[in-house]
C-alpha cells in the first residue's frame, strides 16, 4: 500500500482555505440575512423556554444557546463564531500544527451552529457537503495538538478512503441523477445548449462557452455522464494509472465548471476531494525524512477505534446514496435507517444530485424589482451579482456566495408564494432597512433609493438570454437581451392590504423585540470589527485573505526549503517505494530524537556528503527506473 501523507496534508490544508471563504462569505452577509433587521432573524430559531442548555442542544445543536450566558444577542452571537471559525481556519492555513482533529472539530461545530439557524439561505447542497467533509476531517486530521506528532498513525490509510468514498457518492450520484430525472435535454444531449446562460450567476467566460457549435456541446455532455458515471468506478481500481486518470478527469471537469460559473466553494471543496485519489509517489518530487515509530498497542487501538468508525460512516452513509434509486432505499435494512435519522441533525452524511434537471430552456428566468416614488415612473433595482442590466458583464465572484442573488434565481423558477422571504424583502426594502440593502448593493450609494425609501415596489418576471454575435463576426454591446413575461409580485406600499396579508400569512411579522442585551466588552469588538469591513466587497475580501495565506505559505516554504539546504537530514527515496522500506538502517536511533540531537546527526553526515554524491546520483536513477516499472502494480 502507498503512502497518503503528503496528499492529507493537502487535503487539511485545502480544508482551512474552504472553511476560511465560507465563514468570511457568512460573516459579511449575517446582518442582512440574519440580523434583528434581516430577512429572516435568527433569533426566531432559538426560543429559550427554559429548558437547560443540554436539552436546547439536543434539540438544535447550535452553540448560539450560548449567546445569552455571554451577554450577547442571537445576532452579535452568529457573528462572534463566524469570526472565531474565520481566524481558526487562516491560522490553520499557516501552521502545520494546527491542522489538527480538535481544530477541525471545532470548525465543524462552528459551521453546524450557523446552518441550524440559517434556514433556507443555508440549505444548500455545497453547505451539506462541507459540514460532511469538515466532520470527515476529524477522523483524518493527527491529533498534532494532544500527542505533538504529525507522523504516520496505522488508520490513516482507512480514514482518508472515506474522502474517497465521498467524492464517489457526490460524482456517480450527480451523473444518474441526470438520467433517472428524465430530463430531455440530458437524454437528448441538449443540455449545455443551456446551461451556460440559465445557470445561476455565470461567468464572462460562459458567454463565449455558449457560442461553441452544437455538436461540441453534445460531445461535452457525453464527457460529462463518462466523468460522472463511468470515471468514479475508477476511483477504487487497484491500478494507479486508471485513478490518476480518474484524477485529472474530475480535475478538469472542476476547473471547467469554475471558469464558466460562480459555485462559491462547491467546486473547491470537490478538488479537495479529488486529493484523495493521489499517494506520496505520485506528489512527491524529492526525497524526504519519515520516522515511523512502533507503538504497537496505541496503534492497534487507533486503528480498531477509526476502522469501527469508518464503517460506520460508511453504512450511514447507504441511506442517503440510496435515495436515487427508491427501490434499493426501501431495501435498507431498518436499523440503519434507524441509525440515518439519529445523526441526521448533524448533517454528517447526506444525498447529492446537482443538475438534476436543466432549467430556463424557454428563456432563463429573472426576477426584476422595481421601486417608486409617485406610481407611475419605475426605476429598476440593480443586484451586485445576479443578472439585470442588460449591459452589466457577468460576476466573476468566486469562492463567495451571495444567497440572497442565488434564492433570487431558485424564486423566478416559481411564483411568490413558494418564497415566504421575498416579501420579507419586498417589506425591509420599503422599510429602508440599510443591512438588507447592502445584501443588494455593498455600496449602498450605487442603490437608486438610498436616500429615501422607495414608496412603492413591484416585481415581474423577464425571461433572458446571452446575446449572439453579430453577423460580421463582432461582439455586441450588451451581454443579454430579454422579453417581459409576467408579474411576479404585483405593486404595494407599507400597509397595502396584500402585503400585510402575506407578512401575516407567512409570520414576518415581528411580534416580539430582540432581547436588550448589556454593553459588553464582546459585544463592542464584535461591532468594532464589523465597522472596519463594511463597505468592502466580500468577494475582494475573500480573494485578499487567501492570496495572503498562500503567499505566507510560499515565503515559509522557501524558509524552510534554505534550512533543509544547509541542514541535510537522513532521506530516503520516496519513488516507487514504501516508506519504511526506505528507511537507512539508522533511522532508527533518529526517530524519537529531539530536532537538536537531529540538526546535530544532520551536520555531522553533512560530511560526509562530499563522498557521496555519485552513490546519491546513482540511486536517484534507480528509483525512477523501477518507479516506471511500478506505476501498474496493484496496491
Amino acid at each position: 500500500m502507498r503512502e497518503i501523507i503528503l496528499p492529507r496534508r493537502m487535503f487539511l490544508w485545502s480544508m482551512a482555505v474552504i472553511y476560511l471563504a465560507a465563514f468570511v462569505s457568512l460573516y459579511m452577509q449575517i446582518p442582512g440575512l440574519y440580523g434583528n433587521d434581516g430577512l429572516l432573524p435568527a433569533r426566531w430559531q432559538l426560543r429559550y423556554s427554559g429548558k437547560s442548555l443540554g436539552e436546547q442542544l439536543l434539540s438544535s445543536p447550535t452553540l448560539l444557546w450560548l449567546g445569552p450566558r455571554l451577554g450577547l444577542d442571537t445576532h452579535t452571537a452568529m457573528e462572534l463564531l463566524c469570526l472565531i471559525g474565520a481566524a481558526l481556519s487562516l491560522a490553520a492555513t499557516l501552521v502545520e500544527a494546527l491542522r489538527d482533529s480538535v481544530v477541525f472539530f471545532c470548525l465543524w461545530a462552528l459551521y453546524l451552529s450557523m446552518y441550524q439557524v440559517g434556514q433556507v439561505f443555508l440549505y444548500f447542497q455545497w453547505d451539506n457537503l462541507l459540514l460532511e467533509t469538515g466532520f470527515l476531517c476529524i477522523l483524518v486530521a493527527p491529533l498534532t495538538l494532544i500527542r505533538g506528532s504529525r507522523g504516520v498513525r496505522a488508520h490513516d490509510r482507512v480514514t482518508f478512503w472515506l474522502i474517497r468514498w465521498l467524492l464517489f457518492r457526490l460524482m456517480f450520484a450527480s451523473g444518474v441523477v441526470k438520467l433517472t430525472s428524465r430530463c430531455p435535454t440530458w437524454w437528448g444531449l441538449t443540455a449545455l445548449t443551456y446551461h451556460y446562460e440559465t445557470q445561476c450567476i455565470p461567468t464572462p467566460l460562459a458567454w463565449f462557452a455558449l457560442q461553441l457549435p452544437v455538436w461540441w456541446h453534445k460531445f461535452s455532455v457525453v464527457g460529462t455522464f463518462i466523468i460522472e458515471i463511468a470515471a468514479p468506478l475508477l476511483f477504487f481500481s487497484p491500478l494507479r494509472r486508471l485513478r490518476l486518470g480518474a484524477f485529472y478527469l474530475q480535475v478538469l471537469l472542476q476547473v471547467l465548471i469554475i471558469l464558466t460559473g460562480n459555485y462559491n466553494f462547491f467546486n473547491l471543496l470537490t478538488l479537495a476531494l479529488c486529493l484523495s485519489l493521489l499517494d506520496d509517489q505520485y506528489t512527491f518530487d524529492k526525497c524526504v525524512c519519515v520516522c515511523v515509530r512502533d507503538y504497537r498497542f496505541w496503534g492497534t487501538l487507533q486503528w480498531t477505534v477509526f476502522a469501527a468508525a469508518t464503517v460506520a460512516m460508511f453504512t450511514i452513509s447507504l441511506v442517503p446514496f440510496s435515495y436515487i434509486e427508491f427501490d434499493s432505499h426501501a431495501r435498507l435494512w431498518p436499523g440503519v435507517r434507524q441509525a440515518y435519522d439519529m445523526v441526521d441533525r448533524y448533517q454528517l452524511v447526506n444525498s447529492y444530485g446537482l443538475f438534476r434537471r436543466m432549467t430556463g430552456v424557454s428563456g432563463r428566468p429573472e426576477v426584476v424589482i422595481e421601486g417608486s416614488n409617485d406610481g407611475v415612473s419605475w426605476t429598476e433595482i440593480e443586484f451586485m451579482y445576479k443578472p439585470g442590466n442588460l449591459s452589466a458583464a457577468p460576476a466573476v465572484l468566486t469562492p463567495h456566495q451571495p444567497r440572497l442573488d442565488w434564492q433570487m434565481w431558485f424564486a423566478a423558477l416559481g411564483d411568490q408564494t413558494q418564497a415566504p422571504w421575498f416579501t420579507s424583502l419586498i417589506y425591509s426594502l420599503l422599510q429602508g432597512k440599510r443591512d438588507v440593502i447592502e445584501l443588494i448593493q455593498t455600496d449602498v450609494s450605487q442603490y437608486p433609493f438610498y436616500q429615501q425609501p422607495p414608496t412603492y415596489l413591484r416585481a415581474h418576471r423577464y425571461r433572458y438570454w446571452f446575446t449572439e454575435p453579430k453577423a460580421d463576426g463582432s461582439y455586441p454591446k450588451r451581454w443579454w437581451r430579454r422579453v417581459y413575461d409576467e408579474e411576479f409580485y404585483p405593486k404595494v406600499h407599507l400597509g397595502s392590504t396584500f402585503l400585510e396579508s402575506m407578512l401575516n400569512q407567512h409570520g414576518l411579522k415581528d411580534k416580539s423585540p430582540p432581547r436588550r442585551m448589556p454593553n459588553t466588552t464582546v459585544a463592542q469588538a464584535v461591532r468594532w470589527v464589523r465597522s472596519q469591513v463594511r463597505g468592502v466587497p466580500t468577494h475582494i475580501l475573500i480573494w485578499t485573505l487567501i492570496a495572503s495565506s498562500v503567499t505566507l505559505c510560499l515565503l515559509q516554504g522557501l524558509q524552510n526549503r534554505n534550512k533543509h539546504t544547509e541542514r541535510t537530514p537522513l532521506t530516503y527515496m520516496a519513488a516507487g517505494n514504501d516508506h519504511t522500506d526506505n528507511v537507512p538502517d539508522d533511522s532508527s536511533d533518529h526517530c524519537g530524537k529531539s530536532d537538536e540531537q537531529q540538526a546535530a546527526k544532520g551536520e555531522e553526515e553533512e560530511k560526509k556528503e562530499d563522498g557521496q554524491d555519485s552513490e546519491d546520483e546513482v540511486e536517484e536513477g534507480g528509483g525512477e527506473e523501477k518507479e516506471d516499472t511500478v506505476d501498474d502494480e496493484e496496491d
